[in-house]
């Protein structure tokens, strides 16, 4: 068996989830020695299975060679220099003159709970806070406001990150988007750990910092101990001989906001340089990305440099297509996007995820190409990732005592940054080395019949965030015993799936579902509000039940009660299948023509 060595220094780059069959290419050997030499070293894999690092590790320092892993960032420069197109290059061909003036983009980072978006509300006056389970923001946004500066009108585009530490990869993809950093922290609490890992992320991208001191019309508010404690992180404040500007804000009360706005200003004229070329094919980012029953695959995109057209080709991670319309955050249609300006994009071929590199392309199919060979990489890379790890003699010892034990999971969510975000404090997760955890399948949009069926063949329990199953996978769940667990609030999630692992999850109660009524008309009440005219399609709708409201398989209200319920003008304690009612939602009125009404009981479960 004759095997190529080198000599210790010598470097081989792999892609991330490359095979053995790809290491022996770059070296010049047979797949089939290299296999052996990796099944004398205790691991057995074959010639075309994707590897892990450490796996690669071993076999190289085996073989005299340093294994290089390179960057997803990199892997996917070198893909996208074999469709000839090389950003780097662009970006040096690029004169003054091609350069011109761009909004600056703002990311507003901080502790969970310290007023984040009821900032972002002051800004914009809309109020984002109230539609958010648990008051914690889960999805990323981002708008454009205007502010007068000195007299002049300046555009300023936000991006708000979500606050919990599950978010952590969204929320540094915020912080590689963006100009600036608010860094958002509360009068009366003063440095928490997420204000501390949100800064590392500020400092990472080497982005400057303004800190917003929220919630000063606190009487527990001490604004100066904020600036202390930040001191020992390096954010001196400028009344303390620094260059950090510190504002000290309400949001709640609409005090300084202006100031704050100045402060970002200033703090990019003083030392940014904020141009780009607006006149070349577009670049830019996925800030978000959800499905949409009417409008297919929408994500917000950030356009970095160049202008984004209306039938432009454009690939977006592994998603492509045309651009077949475009909106601004208050919804209305553009018909194109210069630097800075975050848009909504329909026409994708699926759902990006959140961070994803966008680009337009010289025509559809080289979009196509590229987001294939991009979705080829990554399963590989998944693959390997998911790949555990274990020794010739553990294996077998496992097999014997019946210990190899798998917890395969399916997530499904409303936006692509939320599911990503689940699937990653998963993975996170410790545990022993007897069980292992796997995410066989994730993906955006309500729970369908093939996503049961793969759960019925893999043995896994769905997830499903901000999600619901469509009748017919509901059916189906039922009819195959398989676990459908829904969530609003993803550390909820984290803590079910970690103490199942664990073997501590025992819950008393389970929510099970009493009824599910679709609305057939909504009729208009100045007293009352909305009252939906529904047929109940299965169950029992019960008068103060516990209630959430479906459209197109995603939740769009929850912990509702079912306030009023009459049938004709009497009132009643509850309605049967087939039958029609009214139901009122209280103070709930986004309701529409087609939504579903699902009440909910909890109903004791016994301990396992």
């Amino acid at each position: 068996m004759s095997v190529p060595r080198g000599d210790g220094t010598t470097v081989v780059r792999l892609r991330r989830g490359a095979s053995i069959s790809d290491f022996a290419d770059k070296i010049d050997a047979s797949p089939g020695n290299l296999v052996t030499v990796l099944f004398h070293l205790g691991e057995m894999a074959t010639a075309t299975e994707s590897l892990d690092e450490a796996t690669f590790g071993i076999l190289g320092e085996e073989l005299g060679y340093r294994i290089l892993i390179v960057s997803p960032e990199e892997e996917d420069r070198e893909l996208l220099e074999g469709f000839s197109i090389d950003l780097d290059q662009e970006l040096e061909d690029e004169t003054d003159e091609d350069l011109q003036v761009r909004p600056p983009v703002v990311t507003v980072m901080g502790h969970v709970d310290h007023g984040k978006t009821r900032l972002l509300d002051a800004i914009r006056n809309a109020n984002v806070v109230a539609g958010e389970a648990g008051g914690i923001t889960q999805h990323i946004g981002a708008y454009q406001v205007v502010a007068e500066h000195e007299g002049v009108e300046r555009p300023i585009t936000f991006i708000d990150t979500p606050g919990h530490e599950a978010f952590t990869a969204m929320r540094a993809r915020g912080a590689q988007v963006t100009d600036i950093a608010i860094l958002v922290v509360a009068a009366d609490d003063g440095i928490m750990p997420q204000t501390i890992e949100a800064l590392n992320h500020a400092q990472a991208a080497n982005v400057p910092i303004v800190v917003a001191v929220n919630k000063i019309d606190k009487e527990s508010a001490n604004p100066q101990k904020v600036r202390q404690q930040l001191t020992e992180y390096g954010l001196v404040a400028e009344e303390y001989g620094g260059d950090v500007m510190f504002v000290d804000v309400s949001a709640r009360n609409n005090i300084n906001i202006k100031e704050l706005l100045d402060a970002v200003l200033l703090t990019a004229d003083a030392g940014l340089d904020m141009r780009a070329n607006p006149n070349k094919d577009a670049r830019g980012v996925a800030i978000e990305a959800k499905l949409d029953k009417g409008r297919g695959a929408v994500a917000t995109v950030l356009i970095q440099s160049g202008t984004l057209k209306v039938g432009d080709p454009i690939v977006a991670g592994t998603a492509y297509g045309r651009v077949r319309a475009m909106a601004d955050e208050n919804g209305d249609a553009v018909e194109f996007a210069t630097p800075s300006r975050p848009v909504q994009v329909q026409g994708l071929s699926s759902v990006p995820r959140a961070g994803d590199t966008f680009l337009v392309t010289d025509d559809d199919r080289t979009a196509r190409q590229i987001a294939e060979k991009r979705e080829a990489a990554e399963r590989n890379a998944m693959l390997a990732k998911s790949r555990k790890r274990i020794s010739l003699e553990d294996f077998t010892r496992a097999l014997e005592e019946g210990k190899v034990e798998s917890l395969n999971l399916i997530i499904k969510g409303d936006v692509s940054g939320a599911v990503e975000a689940l699937e990653e404090s998963l993975l996170k997760i410790e545990i022993d080395e007897s069980v292992q955890l796997r995410i066989i399948h994730r993906g955006v949009g309500a729970i369908t019949e093939s996503d049961v069926n793969l759960a019925t063949i893999d043995n896994a329990i769905i997830i499903g965030f901000n999600v619901r199953p469509d009748p017919k996978a509901r059916e189906r769940a039922a009819r195959e015993g398989v676990d459908i667990r829904f969530y609003s609030v993803i550390y909820n999630a984290i803590d079910d799936v970690e103490a199942s692992l664990t073997g501590m999850l025992k819950p008393e109660y389970e929510e099970v579902q009493s009824g599910v009524a679709e609305i057939r008309e909504v009729f208009r009440s100045s007293k009352f509000g909305n009252i939906a005219g529904v047929i109940v399609r299965s169950g029992t709708i019960t008068r103060n039940a516990r209630a959430r409201v479906i459209r197109d398989g995603v939740v769009v209200g929850d912990n509702l009660a079912i306030e009023s319920l009459r049938r004709f003008k009497d009132d009643v304690t509850e309605v049967r299948t087939d039958f029609e009612a009214g139901i009122g939602l209280g103070k709930f009125n986004d309701i529409q023509i087609g939504d579903e009404i699902e009440t909910t009981e909890m109903k004791e479960k016994p301990r396992v």
